[in-house]
């Protein structure tokens, strides 16, 4: 949406084009910015602007005017006096024309009490004598307070019934949160959420009622309404539950759809159904765009992680509104980037999300090795956390976690009376299963699965813990020793974590010719998402010289360094009776990555002896499969 305020010198163009700009969030540009210095020197001296002098000016303003539509828009204030002017800017169509007018004694007046503008009071009646008067468009009297003037001109851009640049179904948390991210950043949006009586009414509406503040969103509870409301190609996000409610919404909207036309699914989907849903769509014509979203409630209004894959041709379509709403890298780049084909977008969202399983649980175990072995109170462990922050631990989840343990109900820690119960949505059980497809090693985040899911049982372990009469018992080794010595042992296991979930991506990215990017999935990871920290930050670096992070010369040096304290502080939690699911783990995958004479084959000599499946020597180059009778072998020998 582009919006142009006319008029001449003192009208108010800049003051009404500002105001505009705030309540529409649309970026604003004042047209006398972009003269050039021969032309500001000239109206400086009073010597009035010639047609050979305003081409180049307008020519410019034009092709801006392109890239700012691109881009999700913007107000523009220019004189344009003349039609022919109005001509050269009119490089789109649907612009939005707002003429300021007013009497000559008002503008003078105004223009005198103007300080510090190179456009003298002596060139406003050269304007006046220039200006053409157009047929078109918005016209406004001065007179009026620039608050009203911009009240008017907002009724008038719902009159015109402006198309909305994209359309979201689904109002949950996830979907408001997006689409006041988008009319915040000047993107208008149609909304729209199914109707269930009593349980689901007006909630699209509703919600544009609530948020009345933003004019570029648009609330609609028939979808008719909303599908007529959207611009050509439409462009319509899903942020619904995974599963059938997504092919179900998917089979209503078809009928209603034209070639070109594009469905972003940016909800949990299982990347499968992904792939399945972006071969069918293609073959009717439609873009399907499966993309992940990662940042919680927060994070989707101030600026998520956003991870699209599928048809790349429609995400350079979106991509500037994408661009708009993204979290910001430390380079001010935005943390959205083009994935990978099919459903590549949901695949690299479910590795996230078994990582943040990973680091959860890493940091969960950690804080209870802290609180009944070492005995430190919560905020003791908030100030230990604070402290790792600026030791090269730095990450969101501990900068929360550190929060969390500070806060307090009454006189009683709130974490105390929060039911040790963790949920889960699928995501990391799905991870598990890929990995299991993929013939990866996925142990540490898979007991970060299985975590969770014992914790559920919590009224089974209750009665265990009694019938075994379980407790924690306090270390009585030095606080400080253990404490660095735990600090290294969370170092290494965060490492082996990431390095677990990016193990994953590279085969699935082999097996199924995907081509992903590590380190560009790394960057748009540095912020907006849940698990950005700095270590996501080095391994940017890292993955433009490796495709594995075990190979890095530098994480190689910091494994080797925190090797046998993680050893340590699992074999002394063990012995006090913490379970360390995540830990133990971490340093298992670890010996098992980088030992060079593992246990295996007695594992394949058993598999040799009950099932004949045969075994490889190492003493034969030729790595012929050989099978022994193993009973004859050894009465014979």
């Amino acid at each position: 949406m582009i919006i142009i305020v006319t008029g001449v010198s003192g009208s108010g163009k800049t003051t009404v084009g500002s105001l505009l700009s705030e309540k529409t969030h649309l970026p604003f540009f004042d047209a006398d910015d972009f003269h050039p210095s021969s032309n500001v020197q000239k109206m400086s001296q009073g010597i009035p602007l010639t047609d050979h002098d305003r081409m180049p000016w307008l020519e410019h303003l034009g092709k801006n005017i392109v890239d700012w539509e691109n881009s999700g828009g913007g107000i523009l204030a220019c004189s344009a006096l003349k039609e022919s002017y109005r001509e050269m800017l009119q490089s789109i169509p649907n612009i939005i024309w707002v003429h300021l007018q007013g009497e000559k004694l008002l503008l003078e007046e105004r223009l005198k009490q103007r300080k510090n503008h190179y456009m003298p009071p002596g060139l406003l009646t050269s304007q006046l004598e220039t200006w053409e008067q157009p047929a078109y468009g918005l016209h406004l009297d001065i007179s009026k307070s620039p608050e009203i003037l911009c009240n008017e001109i907002i009724m008038h851009m719902k009159e015109l019934n402006s198309p909305s640049h994209i359309g979201i179904i689904g109002m949950g948390v996830m979907g408001k949160s997006l689409a006041l991210n988008m009319v915040d950043n000047g993107i208008p949006v149609a909304v729209f959420n199914r109707y269930v009586a009593g349980k689901e009414e007006n909630i699209a509406s509703d919600f544009v009622k609530e948020n009345s503040n933003f004019p570029l969103l648009a609330g609609y509870d028939d979808l008719e309404s909303f599908l007529d409301a959207l611009g050509t190609p439409k462009k319509i996000l899903l942020m619904i539950p995974a599963g059938e409610a997504v092919d179900l919404q998917i089979k209503q909207l078809l009928p209603k759809l034209k070639k070109g036309d594009i469905l972003i699914d940016g909800g949990n989907s299982f990347y499968e159904d992904s792939n399945i849903r972006a071969d069918a769509l293609r073959k009717k014509g439609i873009h399907f765009i499966p993309m992940g979203v990662s940042g919680g409630e927060e994070g989707a209004r101030k600026g998520p992680s956003i991870m699209p894959g599928g048809d790349e041709i429609a995400y350079e379509l979106v991509a500037p509104y994408l661009s708009k709403i993204a979290a910001k890298d430390k380079k001010g780049s935005p943390c959205v980037t083009y994935v990978g084909p099919q459903g590549a977008g949901h695949f690299i969202k479910m590795v996230h999300n078994s990582i943040e399983y990973g680091e959860m649980q890493a940091i969960a175990e950690t804080t209870h090795l802290m609180r009944y072995g070492l005995k430190l109170s919560p905020p003791e462990i908030a100030k230990v956390f604070r402290s790792w922050q600026g030791e090269g631990l730095k990450s969101y989840l501990l900068e929360i976690t550190a929060d969390i343990m500070e806060v307090k109900e009454n006189n009683d820690f709130l974490i105390d009376k929060i039911l040790d119960q963790a949920g889960q949505k699928g995501t990391g059980s799905w991870s598990l299963l890929t990995a299991i497809k993929f013939h990866v090693p996925y142990s540490p985040l898979a007991e970060a699965v299985s975590a969770r899911q014992l914790s559920a049982q919590k009224l089974k372990r209750t009665e265990l813990s009694r019938d075994y009469n379980h407790r924690f018992r306090a270390f009585s080794e030095d606080k400080v020793l253990i404490l660095e010595r735990l600090k290294n042992a969370y170092t290494l296991c965060r490492i082996i974590n990431h390095e677990t979930g990016f193990s994953l991506m590279k085969a699935a990215s082999d097996q199924m010719q995907w081509h992903l990017n590590f380190s560009e999935i790394a960057r748009i990871w540095t912020n907006g998402c849940i698990i950005r920290s700095t270590l996501m930050e080095e391994l940017i670096e890292i993955f433009k010289q490796t495709d594995e992070i075990l190979k890095d010369k530098s994480i190689i040096h910091k494994a080797k360094e925190c090797r046998s304290d993680l050893s340590y502080i699992v074999g002394m939690g063990l012995q006090h009776d913490f379970a360390l699911p995540v830990m133990s783990a971490s340093i298992n995958y670890l010996l098992g990555r980088i030992i060079n004479h593992s246990s295996s084959n007695i594992i394949q000599a058993q598999r040799d002896y009950f099932g004949a499946h045969t075994y490889l020597r190492n003493d034969d180059p030729d790595n012929i499969p050989r099978h022994t009778d193993w009973i004859s072998f050894k009465k014979t020998n």
